[in-house]
């Protein structure tokens, strides 16, 4: 009996042992992506409130064809004369498994007019095809530039009925003062943000092994935002 008794007690200090030694390491995880794991939360809450406004929602089968989604939540547009815009943002593609583990991105951009001020918006941005979603997967792209954009059609009955909208490899949608709207939105930089990236998965995990090639499992704190996609879109590519 006191020997069972023993055996009870060194099982029951090894387990304990095992918890003191791994905790530290989970929460020093966590502390380390709880700002991309509230980035992902943000994204995933801007694509819940645009899907859940029926007169300004993206369309179903708009939503149906895009191959990547990104949500910039919270860019700041600043200026006195000369404006910025500078914020960050998360992206998912499609794989045969459904959507992919999050890519962090950073936007920024400027622009020249007689503007003084800033305001807070929430940028959307479908990528519709291959040439969209290569340049989503470069070092960094130009919006307009180097991938065409155009003003995503909105409202449950919309299609992207034009030529523009058809060919377009971006769509982009923007919401600003609570209101929810197609923008064609030109002139701004997305490049990978490396810092997110780096806390998330490691160091030179690439947005291409994230969002295309499926080579990195996402952690549960982060996977807020693939999770909402997977909610309004099933398509497989």
């Amino acid at each position: 009996m006191q020997k069972k008794i023993f055996l009870h007690f060194i099982s029951l200090c090894a387990v304990l042992l095992m918890l003191t030694t791994s905790l530290p390491a989970q929460d020093k995880m966590d502390h380390k992506t709880k700002d991309e794991m509230k980035q992902s939360e943000k994204a995933a809450r801007v694509l819940q409130e645009i899907m859940g406004a029926p007169d300004r929602q993206i369309p179903q089968d708009i939503l149906d064809r895009a191959e990547c989604v990104a949500v910039f939540p919270s860019v700041i547009q600043a200026g006195l004369i000369v404006g910025g815009r500078g914020g960050r943002g998360v992206a998912s593609c499609r794989t045969a498994g459904g959507w992919s583990a999050p890519a962090f991105f950073t936007l920024g951009g400027g622009s020249v007019g007689l503007q003084i001020g800033a305001q807070s918006t929430d940028f959307i941005m479908l990528f519709m095809n291959q040439n969209g979603l290569n340049s989503l997967l470069s070092d960094k792209f130009e919006v307009g530039a180097d991938a065409s954009v155009a003003a995503g059609p909105v409202g449950r009955k919309a299609s992207a009925s034009t030529d523009a909208k058809l060919n377009a490899e971006i769509l982009s949608y923007s919401r600003s003062k609570g209101l929810f709207a197609g923008l064609e939105l030109k002139g701004v930089v997305i490049k990978p943000d490396k810092d997110d990236m780096r806390d998330v998965y490691g160091t030179g995990v690439t947005a291409k092994a994230v969002l295309q090639e499926n080579k990195v499992t996402a952690p549960a704190s982060v996977r807020a935002f693939p999770e909402a996609l997977a909610h309004y879109s099933t398509r497989r590519p």
